[in-house]
């Protein structure tokens, strides 16, 4: 069965440089358990034009993402959080969180060898979800000490999977730039 797994540079999403052609991917929105997290990472370069940073900041910068395509799959991210998202994260899972909607968008963008060009090759919008379970225990993580895969900013290992609300969503897929390819996410059900 096909799938969309990827290991992303978290080095070159904080520290984008030309001359390398690393995959890499941002969360740029994402609220859990209605714990809206802040697109607080605010220069962050955009890798389809690496002279300016992407429009609105990023919650993380990905490391990993794996979705098996399936309309109902869920969707694994691990992201590079800042250190206020992972207070607030942190706080939610040591409460009483019972809501377990998830609402996200994020971004993967890949090199193109032929045009020369970095093309988006994930990209889901405005995406609803709710956290995945592994028997009792909720799909979600953060780590309690920073990650040395770069040093700064400081920045927090968040893990979680999501499944999909009962709605058909949209997820924007890409194999090169300018082939292009859409996806179902979640089923829409009736009431």
């Amino acid at each position: 069965m096909p799938q969309f797994a990827r290991s992303l540079n978290v080095s070159q999403g904080f520290n984008f440089r030309k001359d390398k052609q690393a995959a890499v991917g941002f969360v740029t929105e994402m609220t859990v358990g209605g714990v809206a997290l802040k697109a607080d990472q605010e220069t962050v370069l955009d890798p389809a034009n690496p002279s300016a940073a992407l429009s609105g900041g990023v919650v993380g910068v990905l490391g990993h993402y794996l979705w098996e395509l399936g309309t109902t799959d869920a969707m694994y991210l691990s992201a590079q959080v800042s250190t206020e998202n992972k207070m607030q994260l942190s706080a939610a899972l040591l409460g009483d969180m019972t809501d377990m909607s998830v609402t996200f968008s994020y971004v993967v963008y890949e090199y193109d060898p032929i045009e020369k060009k970095y093309f988006l090759s994930n990209k889901g919008e405005k995406l609803e979800g709710i956290l995945e379970k592994n028997g009792d225990s909720l799909n979600l993580t953060v780590a309690d000490d920073e990650s040395t895969e770069v040093q700064s900013p400081k920045n927090f290992t968040l893990q979680m999977g999501i499944k999909p609300q009962t709605k058909e969503q949209t997820i924007e897929m890409a194999t090169g730039f300018q082939k292009n390819v859409a996806k179902k996410w979640g089923i829409t059900a009736g009431s």
